[in-house]
Order: structure tokens, then C-alpha cells, then sequence
């Protein structure tokens, strides 16, 4: 094993930039590290929990539960309750995403469920936001239009099981 190089407090800002710029050119795992390496000098830092989780739900489609897993971790140390809602509702809709594109046997039924879920994160997020953040409602919406686009059905009404981990 390796002894990772720790990060001087000085570099903290700079890092989580670029951690924002390799998520934007697609490399979360490039993205997950750097946070990962913030947060091992500052274990609270709201920015480095929010961009880690968000590298995280990046690699869902193509990682394993152990992705999800983490992901879910990171949620209850965000401080507000807004940001609890919201990304858990940014980590339900990912992974219905990931269902729906995975090609599993029930990842509609799953997908499904999930929108619903995430629906529901972003419902409570929407009641603790700010005047002037509809961010919690413009996902709301794009889970509503992905179920429509899909035609999406609950799992009972499929007769599909549904599996979810």
C-alpha cells in the first residue's frame, strides 16, 4: 500500500476547482480523489461532501453497489437539510437513470421507483429552498418527463419483481 500525499490547507480551494473541472470533463474518478484528499485534512468541508458525492452518482451507470453505497454515506454529513434532500434525491435519480439505461431484467420497474423516490427527495427540498432556488423543482420535473418519456409503470402494475441493490 501506498502512504497518499496529504494536501497542504492552502490548496484546498484550488483542488476542489479542479475536482469541479474533471467532473465536467467527465473523469469522476479524478474528481472523487481530489475530494477525498480534501477531505482527509478538513472531514466537514461541505463543498469537498457535495462534489464527492456528486463524482460518486457520476460513476453509478457504470459502477458497482459499492458506488451507490459510498454515495449514500456521504448524504447525512451534509450539514443542511435542504442539501440532505436535494442530493439524495440527485443520488434516487441517478440510479434510476442507471436502471433505465443498464438494460437489467426489472430496471424499468426499478427505474421507476426510483424517479418516484427522487421525487420525493426533491419535494422536500423544494419546501426548505430559498425564494429564487427552484433547483429541487427543475429535477422534479425531469424525473416526471423521464417516467412519461418511458412510459414508465409501477413495478405492481408490471408484474416485474423489483430489485433494487
Amino acid at each position: 500500500m501506498f502512504d497518499l500525499k496529504t494536501l497542504s490547507p492552502e490548496a484546498i480551494d484550488r483542488s476542489l476547482a479542479k475536482a469541479q473541472h474533471y467532473r465536467l470533463l467527465n473523469e469522476p474518478v479524478q474528481a472523487e480523489s481530489i475530494c477525498l484528499d480534501v477531505l482527509r485534512i478538513d472531514p466537514n468541508h461541505q463543498l469537498a461532501l457535495t462534489t464527492l458525492l456528486l463524482a460518486l452518482t457520476d460513476q453509478i451507470a457504470h459502477g458497482s453497489a459499492e458506488t451507490v453505497t459510498r454515495a449514500r454515506e456521504v448524504v447525512p454529513q451534509l450539514h443542511a437539510e435542504y442539501d440532505r434532500a436535494y442530493y439524495a434525491g440527485i443520488l434516487f435519480e441517478r440510479r434510476a437513470s442507471g436502471r433505465l439505461h443498464g438494460g437489467s431484467a426489472g430496471g424499468a420497474a426499478a427505474a421507476y421507483d426510483l424517479y418516484h423516490q427522487a421525487m420525493d427527495f426533491y419535494a422536500t427540498a423544494e419546501a426548505l429552498s430559498p425564494p429564487g432556488n427552484e433547483d429541487a423543482r427543475l429535477r422534479w420535473n425531469t424525473c416526471a418527463r423521464q417516467i412519461e418519456r418511458h412510459k414508465l409503470v409501477a413495478p405492481a402494475e408490471t408484474g416485474e419483481p423489483l430489485m433494487l441493490e
